[in-house]
Parts: C-alpha cells; structure tokens; sequence
C-alpha cells in the first residue's frame, strides 16, 4: 500500500494522533482546550481561546475525519459597546478572536463540509454563537446535503437572519436522517418561521406519498421510520410573533410526524396561541408545543394549549422532553431558612426578643487573629482546695462576660415579666454545612425558675416541637442540598 494512503485511511480513523501529527509538522503543541475530550471521542472546545495558526491542523484533520460521532463548536466573545474614547480605546486594545473573522470562519465551515461528506459516524453538530456568513451557509449546506448520519443539528445563538435560515432550509428538507434542528437565537422573524413551516409541508408530501406506497397489499407504515424532522426550537426569536405562529399552525393541522415544536420568548399573543389550539384539535401527534415565556398570552389559553399537547403524549411513550427557559439560571446556593417565632404577652411599652437556638462550637477570637498550627500560652489549671483555684465552668463564664457587668438569665426574665414587654423566643437553625454539636457553656437559657406557670409550660411544649420540627427540616435540607450538589 502506498504510504500515502495509508496515512490518509489512520488520519480518517483517529483524530487525536493525526491532530497530534499535523501540530508536530508545524513545530506546535496539541491546544488542552482541544484535546480536553478527544479521549472521549468528542470534539469540544470554545473557539474564542483559538489563534490563527492554530486553526490550520485543525481544520486539516478535521475534513478527513471519520469517527467523530459529535462536534460542537462554541464562542462566547461579546463585542464592547461604547461611545466614549475610552471606550473605542478599549475595543482597540481588546484582542478579537480568530474565528470572527471571515477567512477563518470560511475555512471551518468548508473542513465541517468535508467531514459531513465522508463521515457515517457523525450525528450531533453544534455550532454556537458563531458569526456564519451567506458563503458559510452556503457550503455548509452542501455537507448537509451529503451527510448520511447526521441527526441533530444546533445553531443556537448564531445571527443568521431569515435569509441564512432560507440557506439552510435547502439542506435540511432533502437530509433523510436528520430530526432536530436548534436555532434559538438566530434573530429570526416570522420570515424564518414561514420558511421552517414550508419545509414541513413539503416534508409531509413527501411522507404522505410514502405512506400511500407502503400501505399497497394491506401492509401497515411504519410513521417513525420515515425521514423527516421530528423537534424544532426557536426560542428567543422575539421576533417571531403571531404571523409565524399562525403559519406553523397551518403546517400542524395536517402534519402526522413532528413531535415538539419550541416557541419560548417568541413575542406570541392570544391569536397565535389560539391558532395553535385550532391546529390540535386534528394534530394527534405532536406531544411537545412550549409557548412558555411569552407573557402576552393569558394564562387560561396557556393552560388549555399544554393540556391538549399532554393528553396527546399520554397515548404513547414520547423520547422528547420539555426543555428548559434559556433565560432562566437555576442558582446553585439554596436560600436561608427562615426563623421560627414564638411570641410570649403583649404589651405597648416596647419588644424584647430572647433568641434560644442551637449553638455550634466556633472558635472564640477574641478580637485576635487566629492562625492555625500555631499554639498560645495557656497556664496549667490550679488543683482544687488551693488558693486562687477557680473552677472551669466559672472561668469560662467570667471570660465570656469579660468587661460586662455579670447579670443573672433570672433577673432579666422578671425584668421583661414586671414591664409587661412582649417576648418573642426565635428559634435559629445552622446551615446544614456546620457541625450539629451542641456546647453546653453556649445555651442561650442556662437556669430556669422552679414554680413555673401555666403559660411558660405552654411555651415549653411549643418550644419543644419548634425543635422537633427544626431537625425534620435540617434533614431535608440536606437531602436538597445533596441534590444540588449532584
């Protein structure tokens, strides 16, 4: 075999050593970002971090490529707005990436070009945020065209208008395999929804005659082997409104094989939400409509729209899931828990409040820093029956009330008892990150009164349950906290 063959059929086989080689050809390293999940046989990296002359082995191995079975592309670079000078002076200074640039980003979609031709392997391709121009489009439509694997396609976040999505319409009505499609984010209007309802309809023709010549000699078709898409999203595309709504409700009446169809953040109204529940009343297939986050559609047309798409996906077992808000951030840190409180009397004087909580060990500062490893001088403890011996518990109180005047629990109790104040008890609870040990030197209650009343053994069981309560609660929030964690 010639050596030339042979190294173009082991590049096509493996990514990472020709990647490897191609770099060494032209004295450079392998980029982390790159390299980071190849081993798992995945290409995934953010682009932004990409310089020029890193692109070329890239790209070159890349159009040969055989066994990658997903490719995502990502760039999150935001260009400065400004109009002061400082401003303009600082967009100068700010380095743009490689991949905003018109040679490069021709050059990437002409490698995916050639990768979708050869590839059998490739099924996911995702392309985010980047800045795809009419020639981009163009001939990445060709490789779409040709593609013979290729199952979801994703252009989240990249603006390619009503006119790059007319391109890519081409490519994506004639694909036998491809199901998904993702343009969330691509400022698309109710152009862009027109040109996505039409190719549904021309999808549908074509399966409709499909299903006539499958069903010849009392044969049943199979509906979910057939091509065509089966999910498309356009969130975010405010511009979307009730005229594209009302064009995929059109394309909807008489389709039999989409199953979701997102519309979040879409700019819909009533009209277009009630075009769509038109559209269900004979559309028995479709188990996914989300027209979530379009606050000029009431809540009661909302409801009624979601019902119908749920008992439609109750008939059979749907592989599509609602997907979430894309503006929404799910935040990571759980929100405190509130106290509880008991109040005790009332009056017009004033409040007092007595807080008893669970106390955890915390190292005492006393106004010092404490740095750990390093030891403090600490005199030996006196044996008791000499002069000046101090017992523990009385040492550890005079510390605590160090340069205060020492006042019993008990007189302040009669205290706010004689003056009438309303006394509310707030039962505080430590975060689930600190110890659950208790110190008996730190309880916020150290002596209680031996003839206790009616009302304070009232208080007592209500205390007590308010603390039954706080562990029941202490334990779930863990169990949520190990949720979020995971």
């Amino acid at each position: 075999m010639i050596e030339s063959v042979k190294l173009r059929r082991d590049s096509a086989a493996d990514f990472y050593s020709h990647y490897e080689y191609l770099c060494a050809l032209q004295d450079s390293v392998p980029l982390p970002a790159v390299r980071a999940c190849l081993r798992e046989g995945v290409l995934d990296f953010n682009a932004d971090r990409l310089r020029v002359v890193d692109w070329a082995p890239l790209l070159n191995t890349l159009k040969v490529n055989k066994n990658l079975p997903l490719i995502s592309i990502k760039s999150f670079f935001q260009p400065w707005l400004g109009d002061t000078v400082s401003d303009r002076s600082r967009v100068c200074r700010s380095r743009i990436p490689a991949v905003r640039s018109k040679d490069v980003s021709f050059q990437l979609c002409k490698a995916l070009k050639g990768c979708l031709s050869v590839s059998g392997a490739l099924k996911n391709l995702e392309l985010n945020g980047l800045v795809l121009r009419e020639r981009d489009l163009t001939i990445l439509t060709k490789g779409l065209n040709k593609s013979t694997s290729l199952v979801h396609l994703s252009l989240a976040n990249c603006p390619i208008g009503d006119g790059g999505l007319e391109i890519i319409c081409q490519g994506i009505k004639n694909s036998i395999t491809l199901k998904t499609v993702n343009f969330t984010g691509c400022n698309l209007t109710w152009q862009g929804a027109d040109h996505m309802a039409k190719i549904l309809k021309y999808q549908t023709m074509r399966r409709h005659e499909e299903t006539w010549a499958e069903s010849l000699r009392y044969r049943r078709p199979d509906l979910d082997c057939m091509a065509g898409l089966r999910r498309v999203t356009l969130n975010c595309n405010t511009l979307v409104g009730d005229l594209g709504a009302s064009a995929f409700a059109e394309s909807l009446s008489e389709d039999l094989w989409l199953r979701a169809l997102d519309l979040q953040q879409c700019g819909l109204t009533n009209e277009g939400a009630n075009a769509f529940l038109k559209a269900l009343e004979t559309n028995r297939t479709l188990v996914i409509l989300d027209i979530r986050k379009n606050p000029l559609i009431d809540h009661s047309v909302m409801k009624a729209v979601i019902k119908k798409v749920i008992q439609n996906g109750r008939s059979a077992k749907s592989e599509y899931q609602w997907v979430t808000s894309p503006s929404v951030k799910e935040s990571t840190k759980t929100a405190r828990q509130k106290k509880k409180t008991i109040i005790l009397g009332s009056g017009r004087k004033g409040k007092a409040t007595i807080r008893i909580g669970l106390a955890t060990k915390k190292p005492g500062n006393n106004g010092r820093k404490h740095t750990p490893g390093k030891e403090y001088y600490a005199p030996e403890p006196l044996p008791p029956g000499v002069s000046g011996f101090l017992p523990w518990r009385t040492a550890e109180r005079a510390k605590r009330s160090r340069g205060f005047p020492l006042i019993k629990t008990r007189d302040v109790y009669n205290h706010l008892q004689q003056s009438n104040f309303p006394v509310t008890v707030t039962v505080e609870s430590p975060s689930s990150s600190e110890i659950e040990e208790v110190d008996d030197s730190s309880e916020s209650v150290h002596e209680v009164p031996e003839k206790t009343s009616v009302k304070q053994e009232a208080i007592q069981e209500k205390l007590e349950e308010c603390l039954k309560q706080l562990k029941e609660e202490r334990v779930i929030r863990l169990k949520a906290d190990k949720r979020v964690n995971e």
